[in-house]
C-alpha cells in the first residue's frame, strides 16, 4: 500500500535539497563575481591591504567549501541504502 505520507515528506525533502544546491551554487557564482572585482580593484590600486582582504575572503570561501563538502558527504553516506547483497551465481545444467 502506498504510504501517501511519506512520499509528501520524501518529495519535500527531495525539493529542500535540490533548492539548497541551486542556492548554493548560485551564492558561489555571485561570490566568485564579487571577488574577482574586489582583487582586480585592489590590484589597480596597488593596496597590500586590499590584497590580503581579497586573500582571506578566498581562504574563508575555501574553509567553507571544504566544510560543505564533509557535510554532503556525511549525509550522503548516511541516508544511501546499503546496496542489496549479490544473486548467486546461477547453477549451470550438469
Amino acid at each position: 500500500m502506498l504510504n501517501v505520507a511519506s512520499l509528501t515528506t520524501s518529495v519535500a525533502n527531495n525539493t529542500s535539497v535540490v533548492g539548497s544546491a541551486l542556492t548554493l551554487i548560485q551564492g558561489f557564482a555571485t561570490s566568485q563575481a564579487a571577488l574577482s572585482k574586489q582583487l582586480a580593484d585592489a590590484i589597480a590600486a596597488n593596496d597590500p591591504v586590499a590584497l590580503a582582504a581579497v586573500q582571506d575572503a578566498i581562504d574563508s570561501g575555501v574553509a567553507q567549501l571544504n566544510q560543505s563538502d564533509t557535510d554532503l558527504a556525511a549525509a550522503v553516506a548516511a541516508n544511501t541504502p546499503a546496496a542489496p547483497p549479490a544473486a548467486p551465481p546461477a547453477s549451470s545444467p550438469v
